[in-house]
């Protein structure tokens, strides 16, 4: 379990979409993670990998991403 000291905002839609359609998440799984991810307080894309959703490769992308989105 990811434990959060402050609160984290909802994953974006733009971040949605690239966790679906750039490394294939399915649904279900995106849904879960934001459940999980709402209730810890916790980074959606830490929680994805915490999970076994992402792999260290996929979340790496994903944090690039983020990055470049800033």
């Amino acid at each position: 379990m990811v434990v959060c000291s402050h609160p984290q905002p909802m994953p974006s839609e733009a971040l949605q979409q690239f966790l679906q359609r750039r490394l294939g998440l399915s649904t279900n799984a995106l849904n879960l993670g934001m459940r999980q991810a709402e209730l810890e307080q916790a980074p959606l894309p830490i929680v994805l990998w915490s999970f076994g959703l992402l792999s260290l490769e996929q979340l790496q992308q994903v944090l690039d991403w983020q990055n470049t989105q800033e």
